[in-house]
């Protein structure tokens, strides 16, 4: 398996669409560590760069954290937002 070099917004994109698909906005939330691991596989730097995006995203309030930090949502108030830069990824 290769990894690619992807840019700081395709990796929020893809962070974006993985939290989407699983159905984890607001109180639905997800392991942290389980998503950097699988965005890492294919993500160059493994998952120091992914978890410097989920900081920087947790801090514009695109992502909100649980259980001290260890589990992500989505944040239902920025949904369409979120949803538009997925679209933008799937098209």
């Amino acid at each position: 398996m290769t990894r690619k070099e992807f840019s700081t917004p395709d990796i929020e994109r893809i962070i974006f669409y993985k939290l989407a698909r699983r159905g984890a906005w607001g109180e639905a939330y997800v392991p942290l560590d389980t998503i950097t691991r699988r965005i890492s596989k294919k993500v160059k730097n493994d998952g120091k760069r992914v978890r410097s995006v989920v900081d920087s995203l947790i801090k514009r309030g695109y992502l909100l954290p649980h259980k001290g930090g260890k589990t992500i949502s989505l944040n239902p108030s920025k949904k369409r937002e979120i949803l538009e830069k997925i679209e933008k990824m799937l098209s």
